[in-house]
């Protein structure tokens, strides 16, 4: 599948998946979600690919809906707004949360509406100083979407959550950082080297087990303690039966630099 609405490759154990509408702030149409989803296909079923690097081009990483592709017009049939998140924002969501790998996002200028909750899904996100997070939905009538309403409570506490999502105002990245709702803020020139040079680091590590992490702690808003311990447990025989935990014990060993293959 050739590419029109995002730039994306696979090189070095890096998959960079880069938004490409900057003239409509790489805001999501239906061929952008379908280009998006085969990407997304293409990096769970690559043997090279370690890490996820999410970003967009141009002066904004993302504006959410494309809402030109909705028609509102009076005397038209009202859309069927679920219709859309069931078909594309979830699954994008669950695809971008449940990847098993490291997934960073790099956050270049404006953020809103979807846009703001797709980072929230990755792992790291990194954030231009510039950026800005915005939710818009409460401006046109409509609930945060994308995990919203259920990733900013855990991540910012309810109150925060509340203000952000029924006043629509823009959050600053140095705010974002200092809430716990993204992980730094970096120099808007230096944005996209710090980014690969975070991807290059994790892309050397031993990613099976860095995936399971991951899975844990997702797992752990849902569990009970007890269910975490046992899940604990689960993981952790999955990640000693590893080719990569074996490197790292025979490196350590051997006072020598490991080489994990990621399996």
């Amino acid at each position: 599948m050739s590419f029109q609405h995002i730039l994306f490759s696979i090189e070095d154990g890096i998959a960079l998946l880069s938004l490409n509408r900057p003239e409509q702030l790489n805001s999501f149409n239906t061929a952008m979600h379908q280009e998006v989803r085969e990407a997304l296909k293409q990096v769970r079923q690559s043997e090279q690919a370690r890490v996820l690097l999410l970003t967009g081009e141009g002066r904004g990483f993302c504006a959410g809906q494309d809402l030109s592709d909705r028609n509102v017009a009076p005397g038209a049939e009202r859309p069927d707004l679920g219709l859309s998140i069931e078909q594309f924002y979830n699954p994008l969501i669950r695809s971008l949360r449940d990847l098993p790998m490291p997934v960073i996002c790099a956050v270049n200028g404006v953020a809103a509406g979807a846009g703001a909750n797709i980072p929230l899904a990755c792992d790291l996100v990194l954030a231009a100083r510039s950026a800005s997070f915005i939710q818009a939905f409460c401006r046109i009538g409509l609930i945060p979407d994308s995990g919203g309403t259920w990733l900013l409570p855990r991540l910012v506490g309810m109150a925060r959550a509340k203000a952000l999502a029924m006043l629509g105002e823009r959050l600053s990245a140095e705010q974002a950082e200092q809430w716990g709702l993204i992980h730094r803020v970096v120099d808007d020139a230096e944005l996209r080297d710090e980014a690969l040079r975070l991807a290059r680091h994790l892309a050397a590590q031993p990613t099976y087990g860095l995936a399971l992490i991951k899975r844990s702690l997702n797992a752990s808003f849902d569990n009970s303690f007890d269910q975490q311990l046992t899940l604990e447990r689960d993981l952790q025989r999955l990640a000693g039966r590893s080719d990569d935990y074996r490197e790292g014990v025979s490196a350590f060993m051997e006072k020598r630099t490991p080489v994990f293959k990621g399996c």
